[in-house]
Parts: structure tokens; sequence; C-alpha cells
């Protein structure tokens, strides 16, 4: 972050080379996709070891919005078939099928995804359910859901769900609360059906390489993760219905010159045109019906819809900058820190549990009037380094940022070792340093013999071929979407279990109280120690029981 192009192509040829130079399984799979082996779509499955699978799972989605639409986009056909959709705004199930026309490449709809002709044939094949989620449940040809609604609903849809028969991948964060996220991982033991969450980072080729180097010891002893997500402005507060239909009639009235309209103009006139004519209709929405809620806050009156169309502002139905961005950086910060521990007994990385946390935000910039949820958090986590146990002095800190109202740095990761940095940015770039040098040239290569690090400037051998380079470097990265559906897919099909799912309840679940627990040091202006009792499934206690009405400390 915060890097000159020079440096971040001088970081990149670093990581570059230090993958190429590794004798494992990655170096043959890098010469595999340069001998055309095997293709770039299929790459997520070959580098985490599934397969494909002869009958896709038959899906229904529950939830439609900005995240339903974007795990629409990056659905594989070939691995599953959707059959059905839920969502009660019909702006989202109208997005479903058509897409984001200003922004196809991340959102294109079913119509593309499948090459369905047109929505008429598109509804042939895939039911459409506006009213209750329950009566998708209820549909026997739904095998699996993916749940991309509001945070409140994850829990109450996922149980409901299981206990219907239906496996579930539910989009992050787990649940709005831990109790929720105990009684969902109970749910789906009980039912024996499978439940993972959507922590993409987890089917990230870039992270898994930089994990790996991590490992090799490429950076020394991990002390030190930065990690920020900075946006210039809050895109949480879209407009509502009235307000798009005062836009809408300026646009229709500037159509209405076309002779004084640029083309350029036109086509923007009339992408937006389409896009608010579908967006006001959700002013038919009777939110309230939907358990969403009219209040009084701030001498004005929020409405039920208003709550439903920015959920992610209130603290009933959201969990704020915590739970929507910082739950992504500090899963990342904890994949790193589990990968400086060594491997438990079955050869697997331990989740390793931060110890305290400490945290302050508020509304520092944006109108009180408008949110419950802080613009501007900062937070500071202590975890046990490797040696912590026999020196209590031996731990890694994390601090992580989340503001509104500034951009600057964008978002990422950057993983400090004693010998070296390794700097992830926007999931789409891993750069390596040595030490605190960010002009190292490249030729960063470990040495085999001792696994000590050594980013020395010379030469190496053996670098990636250049469709590796293209495919971590230089072309379009995938950021785990794709391959965390197409993973449940082939564990569903294989009869597998929650063990074998990347980010499964246990883990997600740890995730969640990592990220909601600076939630509540915020509100209650203190530092707070994690109680190894919050981690376990089985035990009743969570940070938000144990916590409530704590004083300031």
């Amino acid at each position: 972050m915060n890097l000159s192009p020079e440096e971040k192509a001088v970081g990149k040829a670093n990581f570059m080379t230090a993958v190429g130079s590794e004798l494992t399984r990655r170096e043959f799979i890098w010469g595999s996709v340069a001998a055309g082996a095997v293709s770039s779509a299929a790459l997520g499955g070959f580098y985490f070891n599934y397969g494909a699978v002869k009958d896709p799972v038959r899906v229904g989605i529950i939830g439609t919005g900005d995240e339903g639409s974007v795990l629409i986009n990056n659905i594989n056909p070939d691995f599953l078939d959707v059959v059905a959709i839920s969502d009660i705004r019909p702006f989202n199930r109208w997005r479903a099928f058509h897409g984001d026309p200003k922004n196809m490449d991340a959102r294109m709809g079913l119509i593309r995804r499948y090459g369905y002709a047109n929505e008429d044939q598109a509804r042939k094949h895939v039911k459409v359910y506006e009213n209750n989620y329950k009566e998708l449940l209820d549909d026997p040809d739904v095998e699996m859901v993916i749940i991309a609604v509001p945070l409140h609903l994850h829990a109450q849809i996922a149980i409901d769900a299981m206990q219907k028969g239906k496996h579930v991948l539910t989009e992050k964060l787990m649940a709005h609360n831990i109790t929720q996220c105990k009684d969902m991982a109970r749910a789906a033991m009980s039912t024996n059906k499978l439940l993972a969450v959507g922590h993409q980072r987890h089917y990230s080729i870039l992270y898994d390489n930089a994990v790996n180097m991590i490992r090799r010891d490429l950076i020394g002893k991990v002390h030190h993760i930065r990690a920020q997500w900075h946006r210039e402005k809050d895109t949480w507060s879209p407009p509502l219905p009235e307000e798009l239909k005062l836009s809408l009639v300026k646009i229709n009235k500037e159509l209405e010159s076309l002779d004084k309209v640029s083309p350029t103009r036109l086509e923007d006139l009339r992408v937006n045109q389409t896009l608010m004519e579908q967006q006001v209709k959700d002013a038919t929405v009777e939110a309230e019906k939907y358990g969403y809620e009219s209040i009084q806050f701030q001498g004005r009156t929020r409405s039920a819809l208003e709550e439903l169309i920015r959920w992610r502002l209130w603290d009933r139905t959201g969990g704020g900058l915590m739970a929507e961005l910082g739950s992504h950086q500090l899963d990342a910060s904890s994949i790193f820190i589990s990968a400086s521990h060594p491997l438990d007994a079955k050869g697997k990385s331990q989740k390793i549990r931060p110890l305290t946390v400490s945290a302050t935000g508020g509304i520092h910039l944006l109108d009180p009037k408008q949110r419950e949820c802080e613009d501007h958090v900062y937070c500071t986590y202590e975890f046990p380094a490797e040696e912590y146990h026999e020196d209590p002095n031996r731990k890694i800190v994390v601090t992580y940022s989340s503001i509104n109202g500034n951009g600057f740095g964008g978002y990422g990761e950057v993983v400090l070792g004693d010998a070296g940095t390794l700097i992830l940015e926007r999931e789409q770039d891993v750069m390596l340093y040595k030490g605190a040098q960010t002009m190292t040239a490249a030729g960063v290569v470990a040495d085999g013999k001792t696994k000590k690090p050594k980013l020395e400037s010379y030469e190496s051998s053996g670098g990636p071929p250049k469709a590796a380079t293209q495919l971590l470097g230089d072309g379009p990265v995938s950021r785990g979407y794709t391959e965390e559906m197409e993973h449940f897919a082939y564990v569903l099909r294989n009869n597998g279990t929650l063990d074998d799912l990347r980010c499964n309840p246990k883990v997600a679940m740890a995730d969640a109280i990592i990220a909601l627990t600076p939630n509540i040091a915020i509100r209650q202006q203190r530092r707070i120690e994690f109680k190894p009792e919050w981690f376990e499934i089985e035990e009743d206690a969570t940070p938000e029981k144990d916590l409530k009405g704590s004083t300031v400390a």
C-alpha cells in the first residue's frame, strides 16, 4: 500500500521469483499451466486439489443484492446449477437476471452467466420466490442454498434451511452475534448438513502463496501486521426510491432533448434510466411485513424500507465496518499468524486465537442522523507468537483501521517479519521485500539447506513460466469466490464432512468473534481479553453474554 509503481513492480517480481523457485507442488502447477495442461478456469480445483463434479449441485440463492449478484457472477455452471432465487426487492430480482449495466464485469447476472437468451427463457429454469424464502426451502429441486441477505437474517435462514434438508453456504460474516454462530454450528452437526461461510481468502491462490512465503521463513519471524480498508466515500447509503424518482424525472427530461446530448452522455443517461426504473419499484415493498422496523431516530422517522435498503448502517441489522470490511482483513491476518506457527499433529494449520483487543471509533465525519454504525474504526490486537507459552512477551500485534472520507492506501495487509515484508494489496497483488527496503532488486529465493531467509539481490534461476506470471501478476486474479463455491459443490457431491470445508463453522465462528468483539470494545471503551470458551461450539459462553453490562475498564 502507498507504494510507487516502480516499488510495486520490484515487489511483484520478488514474489514471483520466490514462487517459481519453490521445489514443491506449486512449481509443478505453474509448469502445467505454462504447458497448457490446465486452463486458468480450472486452476482453482487443480491448485486446491478438488476435482470436477459429474452432476452440478442444484442451488437456490436467497438474497440477490450486492453480494448475491457478485456470487452469481462468479458461479461456475459446471459445479452449480441455479434453479431458484428469492428476494423481496424487485430491483434485486431484476439484477439477478440482468446484472449491473454499470459494472457487468462484477455482476453479469444469470442470463449471461448461463447463456440464456432473455429473462423469459431464464425463468423457465429458475424459479422466482418473491415473498418468502421458506417457499424456496420447500422446493424439492433445491439441494443447497447460498445466503446473501442482511446480516441479522443469516442464522435464522441457515438453520431453517438445514432443518429442511438443505446444505448451506452463507456470505460472511457468519452471523450477527456469536450466540447465533453457535446455534448455526450446532444445527449443522445435528442435521448432518454442510455449512460454510464465504470468507473467500481461504480460496485465494495469492493468499495461499503468501502463506507459503511465511512458512518457508522468507520474511523471518512475523511480529507485526498492519491492515486497513480506507474508503473515499460511504457506499452503504444508496438512494431510497423516493429520492430516485426525482432523479429519474430529471433524466427523462434531459432525454427529451436528444439533439443536445452527446453520444457518450446519451449512453450514460439510458443506463441510469434503466437502473432507476428498476430501483424505484422497491417502493412497493412492505418492509414491515418482513420484520423491518420504522423508528424515531435523531429527530426524524427512519422508515422500515430505509432499514431494509441501508441495513449495514443499523445495529439491529448489521455489524458495521468490522463485520463488513474488517472481517476480511482480520481473517487474512489470522491466516498469516497461523502460518507462523507449527502445523498440528495431523499436518494441518492451527487457528491461532487472539489474546486481547483494544479499539476506538465513532461517527467522526458522516451525518450521525443517518446511521448508528461508526464511520471510523481503529483496532489493536495481540496474538501469541510461536514462543508465547515459553515467554509471554512474544506476541504478534495486528493494527487495523477502517475509515470513510479518504481512500488513501485502499485496502490490504502488510506482514512484517524480522527479515522481510509481504504486502498484499486489494486481493490482486502480493509483493515481497527484504527487511524494510521497498527497492530490493528482483531475485528472492529461500536457502533450501538451512531454511533460513535469504533475500539477497542476485539473479535467480528457475523463475516461474510466463503463463504463471501473467496469471498471478499481470492478468485478472481470482479473489476466491469461484473456488469457494466449486469446492463446496465438490465436497457435497463426494459425501464430505464439515471438516473438509476450508471455512467450516469452527473457523468462521472464530472469524466472527475476532471481527465483532471490537464493536463491544468501542462502545464500552475498554480493552477486552478473549476467552477460550468463546471459541468452543459446545460452550454457551459468548462475548455478548459475558460482556453485557460491563463497565469501562
